[in-house]
């Protein structure tokens, strides 16, 4: 269910046990049901209406906000979600309500020390298509730096280094202007263009991240959140 985009695999478990899942037309409620490949899955329409009601938001975290699991003396992106917070627009209807927290975790990683564009949702299966290994989308970055950026240092970011024992996927970098460059990426290992930019002599001084897929950051101001429209995709 998971591999197809149904649901995330914890939502499928609950799904499961609740008698919410079809195959073939029957009912399935056993964990760890083996089916063929080409199985026709359906979920209940409760399964369906609990997954439209899940929320995602895109927040414009600020420097000093950790995206996960709060560390000693900083508080966690989640903190900053609030209805005193939120950006409204006339296509943006929809209401803070206090449930919309429950569940809400970071899809991806920001480091402290950075800003822009942070993914926060319920739904698992949103999370699983952003954070999955197999995950093929882009993450887009403005980062300004200190340090000589030459030909041979953007060939080297491109392709060729290796993080924790493990080549990167190919990235794509152009240079913006003396001090600033453009990453694009489609992974997203800890602290990785920091640590990247230190293996070509380079030190990052500023780090925005400014499009994920096909949702940018925009004019959101910092601090500030909203939530993913019906008709946004990632």
């Amino acid at each position: 269910m998971a591999e197809r985009g149904l649901c995330s695999r914890r939502e499928a478990d609950q799904y499961i046990e609740k008698g919410w899942v079809r195959v073939n037309g029957k009912i399935v409620s056993v964990l760890g049901t083996k089916i063929d490949p080409d199985a026709l899955i359906e979920l209940d329409p409760q399964a369906q209406r609990r997954q439209q009601g899940f929320v995602t938001i895109l927040l414009n975290k600020p420097v000093g906000y950790v995206s996960g699991q709060p560390e000693k003396g900083y508080k966690t992106a989640v903190s900053l979600i609030s209805s005193r917070t939120q950006e409204r627009t006339k296509s943006q209807q929809l209401r803070f309500h206090p449930s919309h927290l429950k569940g809400l975790a970071a899809a991806g990683r920001l480091d402290i020390d950075s800003t822009g564009l942070l993914v926060l949702t319920q739904n698992g299966n949103i999370a699983r298509q952003l954070i999955a290994p197999d995950s093929d989308i882009e993450k887009e970055y403005i980062v300004r730096v200190s340090g000589s950026i030459g030909v041979e240092t953007l060939d080297k970011l491109r392709h060729g280094l290796s993080l924790d024992g493990k080549p990167l996927k190919p990235a794509k970098i152009n240079q913006i202007n003396p001090d600033q460059l453009r990453f694009i990426l489609q992974e997203g290992k800890k602290r990785q263009i920091r640590r990247m930019c230190e293996l070509v002599g380079l030190r990052v001084t500023g780090l925005k991240r400014v499009r994920i897929g096909g949702i940018r950051l925009g004019s959101l101001p910092e601090g500030r959140w909203r939530y993913l429209g019906p008709e946004e995709h990632f």
